[in-house]
Parts: structure tokens; C-alpha cells; sequence
């Protein structure tokens, strides 16, 4: 008997390989027809409209408002998801409603007149739909408002690639600077990232995030690695690169920590300051 075949899911570091009716690890790409496609396509679990500093994007268009949306899945695994019920669902486990990219577009037209600039894709993890992210920010662009990104910045470089010139602006996320954090605790790849991030910055408008987790990557040291790495981006012209150092809140089935010490917040902001010209403190 022959053994069914597999297709290699290419839009990650976990390199999925499905046979026909098989979910990834995201549970948001399927194998049908022999080939991987993204099921939760214009599968639309939230939808809001949302100020440019909620993404947060400080320094693009800041004081606008932008259409946001999410549809399920995630190819992280983070202990601390602050969006687990929809980010660490599959099919079937949340309601959803259907958005073209047409519908999308118009719906982002309706909202210019209440300050908005366009649409971000965010809540779950928007690369692992990266074909939806493709089309609407196309359409996007021939009405002239901003197509925005908010990720985990863990998709490969060749479906990062396929956006060159399409997302206008990025809100990645460094969770930690440590490979063993990235494996342990967030079922990541932190190599991934750090080539998103250096690619992202050269093609659009990036800030980046770190959110700050008790006794998982809060030591000055780490802050320091993290910030030294930035001002090397941009063939060494990082530096105004902005970095949001957020304060942890117990989430999901990581509840066995305090939230960040604010006090702690403000330490690492200002090391990071030492390094990078724009620094913001989040959830403080």
C-alpha cells in the first residue's frame, strides 16, 4: 500500500509536512488538492477600529485611527497569549464572519470619514493567511489608504518576500533575545525573526515589541543584547528603530507570575535609551 503523500507547507520555520486533509501547526493552513492553502481565508473573528497606537505604531500616522481585523490561528505556542481564544483556536472553535478583499476594502473606505488610514491585520497571527494579507493590501493601495501588519514576525523569508511593497508599516514582535526562550516557551525560532525583522526594516516603516516577562526575559543584560542587535539593522543606521518594552499581565497557562514590576518597565526603557532614540513603555 502506498504511503499517502505529504506537501511541505512552506510559509514557516516548522516546515509542515500534510497529507490531504491535514491541518499545520497554525490549524489555519490545510492540504487539499495536493497543494497548502490558507483555510482561514477572509475568515474575520474580530474586527474593530482601533487608534495607530493600539498596534502600537507610535510613529506612523500617529494620532489616526486604522480598520482592524483577525481571523484564528497562530504558529507560536506562547504560554503568555494574550489573544488565546481566537490566536490558539482552529476551525470550528470560533465564530467568524466572511470578508472579501473587495468587502474589506470598502468597509476601510467607510471608515476614512471617522479618521482612519486604512486596515491592520492583527489579533491572531496574520502570515500564516499571508494570500489574504497579499490581495486586500493590493486593492488597499488602489484607494490609497495603508495596509498594516502586526506579527510574530515567524514566517520564512521567501513568504515575506511575497509583501515586499504591499504592507506600508510593521509591528513585529522580539519576544526574547535567547534561542532557548524562543523554543521553550513560545514554540518558536528566534533566527526567523531576527531575518524578518532585518528584511521588514529595509522595505516599509517597523517598530518592534518586547514584552517583558518575569524571570523569562527581564534581566538588563538581555535588554542590552536586544538593543545592540536593532542599532546594527539598517546597515548599522538602526538606531531609530522604535521599541515598545511592555509590561506582562498573566495570561492563558502562564498565571504562576506576578505582572511586570513597572518599576522594572522603566529600568529597561531606560537602557534601551542608551541605545535607540525611540523608546516607548507599554501597559504601564
Amino acid at each position: 500500500m502506498k504511503k499517502p503523500m505529504k506537501v511541505e507547507c512552506n510559509v514557516c520555520m516548522h516546515r509542515c509536512m500534510l497529507e490531504e486533509g491535514q491541518r499545520g501547526r497554525c490549524r489555519a493552513r490545510i492540504c487539499r488538492g495536493g497543494k497548502v492553502i490558507s483555510e482561514n481565508y477572509g475568515k474575520v473573528t474580530s474586527l474593530a477600529l482601533d487608534p495607530i497606537e493600539k498596534k502600537p505604531l507610535n510613529y506612523f500616522y500617529p494620532g489616526a485611527r486604522i480598520l482592524s481585523l483577525g481571523s484564528y490561528g497562530c504558529n507560536l505556542s506562547c504560554r503568555f497569549c494574550q489573544n488565546h481564544e481566537i490566536a490558539q483556536a482552529g476551525p470550528g472553535r470560533v465564530p467568524y464572519r466572511e470578508i472579501s478583499p473587495e468587502a474589506l476594502v470598502s468597509l476601510a473606505l467607510d471608515a476614512r470619514s471617522y479618521g482612519s488610514i486604512g486596515a491592520a491585520f492583527t489579533y491572531n497571527e496574520p502570515m500564516i493567511s499571508w494570500e489574504y494579507v497579499r490581495d486586500c493590501s493590493l486593492l488597499l493601495h488602489k484607494e490609497g489608504l495603508k495596509s498594516v501588519l502586526v506579527t510574530n514576525g515567524s514566517a520564512s523569508m521567501e513568504i515575506l518576500e511575497k509583501l515586499d511593497g504591499l504592507v506600508d508599516a510593521m509591528n513585529i514582535d522580539l519576544k526574547a533575545f535567547r534561542p532557548e526562550t524562543y523554543r521553550t516557551y513560545l514554540g518558536g525560532d528566534l533566527d526567523t525573526v531576527k531575518a524578518f525583522i532585518s528584511h521588514a526594516a529595509d522595505t516599509c516603516h517597523v517598530e518592534l515589541t518586547t514584552l517583558i516577562v518575569p524571570g523569562m526575559n527581564d534581566s538588563e543584560e538581555e535588554m542590552r543584547d536586544i538593543c545592540a542587535w536593532i542599532t546594527s539593522l539598517r546597515g548599522g543606521r538602526g538606531r531609530d528603530i522604535p521599541l515598545h518594552i511592555s509590561r506582562f499581565f498573566p495570561r492563558y497557562r502562564m498565571t504562576d507570575r506576578p505582572p511586570t514590576d513597572v518599576g522594572t518597565i522603566y529600568r529597561l526603557c531606560s537602557i534601551a535609551e542608551e541605545y535607540l532614540d525611540n523608546v516607548c513603555p507599554g501597559n504601564v
